[in-house]
């Protein structure tokens, strides 16, 4: 770790809160980037293809930024190929909604749209973070996901108000996917932490600006909002559910496990 730090990097009380809340914003990105990449040479059209391999290329990008601070903040010599390779599914703490199947491609350009807002409204409040080096990694991944929230509100709206095929498809993908946008805002003690302290926003804070975001694009897509809660289903915050992570898991972490220590 470097010598000279920003308070929070230097409270001792609040490092393993910091920790947790850093490999949070890690396991998102990485886990989702995994299952954006399982497209890559089976889009639909070959723009699309290319456009989700180049999506899941930042999320991963993303991800060594997020789990190489988590790892500094451990300080117990761990790399950010370490915490993505060699931790259990049971040990990462990312939001249920980024590890399900990326079923048809409606359903994989809905999830990237809901996790967008979300994403986009949460990286613009890091941006104020008490932490310098949150602050800066939440500025440079900002860019990326504004552009990802442009393009899958585009898509959103070009299939949601396209073929009736294609409004049924992406309707079916929003009625699923809808409960499980509540665990997004779900606070608990490390969240709670973390906002005290200044090193990120309150989550229930950003939920109006996200509510927002959603509506306008549903409304243009002529999809309709589901009436069921938000918070139906949870996963790393309010218990660790594995039958999707561990095939995740399985895949993305097939070589170093094969091979511990390989190198080329």
């Amino acid at each position: 770790m470097s010598a000279v730090m920003e308070a929070p990097e230097a409270d001792e009380a609040l490092r393993p809160a910091f920790f947790d809340w850093l490999c949070r914003m890690g396991d998102n990105t990485l886990v989702l980037g995994h299952r954006t990449s399982e497209w890559c040479g089976h889009g639909p059209v070959l723009e699309e293809d290319i456009a989700l391999a180049n999506t899941a290329l930042d999320l991963i990008g993303h991800t060594q930024m997020w789990l190489g601070l988590a790892a500094d903040i451990e300080g117990k010599g761990r790399s950010a190929d370490d915490l993505a390779y060699l931790r259990d599914a049971m040990h990462f703490r990312n939001v249920k909604l980024v590890e399900l199947p990326k079923g048809d491609i409606g359903q994989t350009i809905m999830r990237e749209f809901l996790f967008d807002a979300f994403h986009f409204e949460l990286l613009t409040a890091l941006k104020a973070s008490k932490s310098s080096r949150v602050a800066e990694i939440a500025a440079k991944a900002l860019k990326e996901v504004s552009y990802h929230l442009d393009r899958a509100s585009d898509l959103v709206v070009r299939l949601g108000d396209g073929t009736e095929e294609s409004h049924a498809r992406m309707q079916a993908a929003l009625d699923y996917l809808w409960p499980y946008t509540g665990e997004m805002f779900t606070a608990d003690a490390t969240d709670e932490a973390m906002a005290a302290a200044g090193v990120a926003p309150a989550l229930a804070d950003m939920r109006s600006a996200w509510e927002a975001t959603v509506s306008e694009v549903l409304d243009e897509a002529t999809l309709v909002r589901p009436e069921r809660r938000f918070d139906v289903h949870t996963g790393g915050k309010q218990g660790r559910h594995t039958e999707h992570l561990g095939y995740i898991l399985s895949e993305m972490q097939f070589l170093q496990r094969a091979y511990p220590g390989a190198t080329w």
